[in-house]
């Protein structure tokens, strides 16, 4: 039986979700070196937002399929964290995007398809760690502005915030104030310098209500967030695409991969796709359980 050893997910009422790690470390409980590809329990983790977390729990469903001992540790927190827990073997796989990946291991990457992207990916991955197959379902990460701020300073595209970045607030995860693809990036490849960075967190409802209630004017949001749809939002388009490929995909430590667990996993991407991640997504935003969204999937589509 699968023991969930730190699920916080909570569900706002706006339309998104709050990734809410509370006081305890999520560390703390379930972890220890993996005997996963010997036979042993596979420790499936997750980022700390709701998307990942739920990506998680379908990798654990699957995985449960092929009668493989599951144990989760899920709302991590970011990729700074749960690579090195991957790495020193507290977790053994968690879902994640290539691009963000490859990215991470090479910050001098310069391709964007999906094809590109995952070779770099697999020529940088640190001995003992391997991706499995990518899926076709995509969460990129977006610069978003509310339908008001597109028509009051005609603005499709990133380009186009260009004479008006240095009157306005950009809002996002800790995390992109530094990396490549975040506010360097932006400046570098758009010549965005924008008045300030507003620290929100990953996928939560503080991002979403910052940006519709006027706190930032331009904030980073995935995709796939329901939120973009709900609140009428408008995702500028990437023409330089500074925002690379972001395919859904199995980050494993190479001891847990036998061949139970890379067939279940790979099945997973086989069925994933971008408008049934959405889909997903929505149900949760109405109040949807998480694992019966991802058992719903694995029921359906493996």
């Amino acid at each position: 039986m699968r023991r969930n050893a730190a699920l916080t997910l909570a569900l706002g009422t706006t339309l998104a979700l709050a990734a809410c790690g509370g006081g305890d470390d999520p560390m703390a409980e379930g972890g220890g070196e993996s005997e996963g590809g010997s036979g042993g329990a596979i420790t499936v983790g997750s980022a700390n937002f709701p998307e990942n977390e739920l990506l998680a729990e379908i990798y654990a469903a699957a995985l449960e399929e092929y009668d493989v001992e599951v144990d989760t540790q899920l709302n991590i927190g970011s990729r700074e964290t749960y690579v090195a827990a991957i790495e020193d073997g507290s977790i053994d796989v968690i879902p994640e995007y290539t691009g963000g990946l490859a990215t991470y291991f090479n910050s001098e990457i310069t391709v964007t398809s999906s094809e590109d992207v995952l070779a770099d990916l697999q020529e940088n991955l640190p001995e003992g760690l391997q991706v499995l197959e990518i899926s076709d379902a995509e969460n990129k990460d977006s610069l978003v502005v509310t339908q008001e701020t597109a028509d009051e300073l005609d603005l499709t595209a990133i380009g186009d915030l260009e004479p008006h970045a240095g009157d306005l607030t950009l809002g996002g995860p800790p995390e992109f104030e530094t990396r490549p693809n975040g506010v360097d990036g932006l400046a570098e490849t758009y010549g965005l310098e924008f008045a300030s960075f507003r620290s929100l967190s990953a996928g939560s409802t503080l991002t979403v209500e910052s940006l519709a209630g006027g706190q930032v004017d331009v904030a980073n949001i995935f995709t796939t967030d329901p939120a973009v749809e709900a609140n009428d939002f408008v995702v500028l388009e990437d023409p330089e695409s500074l925002f690379a490929a972001q395919n859904v995909v199995p980050l494993i430590s190479a001891d847990a991969v036998s061949d139970d667990v890379e067939e279940a996993l790979n099945e997973v991407s086989d069925a994933l796709t971008t408008e049934r991640l959405t889909e997903m997504m929505v149900e949760l935003s109405d109040g949807a359980d998480p694992q019966e969204v991802a058992q719903e999937f694995v029921d359906d589509e493996l």
